[in-house]
């Protein structure tokens, strides 16, 4: 893919990373997960490189810089074929939220560990019955003298099996008014009372989903992440940038699936000449790369207006371009399955499993559906439907 709009920095680490991950592969992926393992290893090379933290800041032992790095580092692990899921909640979501808005004590506890990789932290806001609608949260949490007392389910929570610490999006009540409004709560992994279950999901990948339990978890009063009283600002803070790694997540498996798919078409040859010579073949593997390089240029944009403080704007992009790398992802991974023909369903060449998993970029964490209605209510004005 074309670099001539980025940086000499962003260049070379686009270049550092892309050689990490071609170390690693697809190959390794798929071994962690018909072992149950994790990508430890992985995740230490590019945590000692300094890649897993480098949008975090550099008094904390981060690199200081911002979302458009660390998309360019996941975006070139899945290029590779061997992305690390959690780079996505951890650095990105977590770090960035305590980053932004956690008291002094919180920052050092925590963003060290989340830089260098040693410790990290899951997220969890969908509830069972509060998929979209986070309004409806039910989880809650209640003072108890100087403790809080959090109850609630949360549903697909990924790698809480590995992760140090949850960060919970649950409800308090307003003192003022009685209303319930949004708090985020740093939850350690063996907290009494917090119990997780694993989702059996038909996805291929190291990490795990699971259904998480509070029944009463109690926590001291620093649990609580920054102001109560700024705890839905905290949370877009923390989904932006949620958006914009789902983005380079999905662009980078598209890319990995098309650069399959060109080799194969390069060098299968039915008869006289290779079949990508062949404009049914070609076209589409042309169109698909296309349609990868626009979602790229606006997940570029949603970064830039992130990294910039513009939270207004790159909500708008931030959503845009995560729609349109699920949609050009799922298209890439389409196609190069159907390249290779039956040999896109075996084993061997890896790509099926793709299928279910170019879906998660279409459905999570927001659905293709609600950023239709993000942007025709937002950007268009349009009423709306609910």
């Amino acid at each position: 893919m074309s670099t001539v709009l980025e940086t000499e920095e962003h260049q070379a680490l686009r270049a550092a990373v892309a050689a990490l991950g071609k170390r690693y592969g697809r190959e390794y992926m798929q071994s962690l997960v018909s072992e149950g393992a994790h990508p430890r290893e992985l995740w230490a090379e590019a945590a000692k490189a300094g890649f897993l933290g480098v949008n975090l800041p550099e008094e904390y032992g981060g690199g200081g810089a911002g979302m458009a790095e660390l998309s360019i580092v996941l975006e070139e692990l899945g290029a590779s074929g061997s992305p690390l899921l959690m780079m996505i909640v951890s650095p990105a979501i977590c770090g960035t939220v305590i980053a932004r808005f956690g008291t002094q004590e919180q920052k050092r506890q925590w963003l060290p560990g989340l830089a260098d990789g040693s410790l990290t932290m899951a997220f969890g806001i969908t509830e069972p019955d509060a998929g979209s609608n986070s309004h409806r949260i039910t989880t809650t949490a209640r003072r108890d003298g100087g403790d809080w007392l959090l109850t609630g389910r949360k549903v697909f929570v990924s790698g809480v099996d590995i992760a140090d610490a949850t960060l919970i999006v649950g409800r308090t009540e307003d003192a003022r008014t009685g209303k319930l409004k949004a708090c985020l709560f740093i939850v350690p992994r063996e907290t009494p009372g917090f119990r997780r279950n694993r989702i059996d999901m038909e996805v291929h990948a190291p990490e795990k989903q699971f259904e998480l339990v509070l029944d009463d978890v109690r926590l001291p009063a620093d649990a609580l992440v920054g102001d109560e009283d700024a705890g839905l600002l905290q949370l877009f803070a923390g989904l932006n940038p949620e958006r914009i790694m789902t983005a380079a997540f999905g662009i980078g498996m598209g890319r990995y699936a098309l650069s399959r798919a060109v080799d194969y078409a390069k060098t299968r040859q039915v008869w006289k000449e290779p079949i990508g010579a062949h404009q049914a073949i070609a076209h589409p593997l042309a169109q698909a790369h296309i349609e990868l390089e626009l979602a790229r240029l606006m997940m570029q944009k949603a970064a830039r207006l992130y990294d910039a403080g513009d939270d207004l704007g790159a909500g708008e992009a931030a959503n845009m371009a995560k729609y349109a790398a699920g949609e050009a992802c799922v298209k890439a991974v389409d196609q190069a399955v159907h390249t290779l023909g039956g040999n896109g369903l075996t084993r061997e060449y890896g790509l099926a499993s793709l299928i279910t998993g170019a879906r998660v970029a279409r459905i999570a964490p927001v659905s293709r559906e609600m950023i239709l209605n993000y942007i025709s209510h937002q950007t268009l004005g349009l009423p709306k439907s609910y």
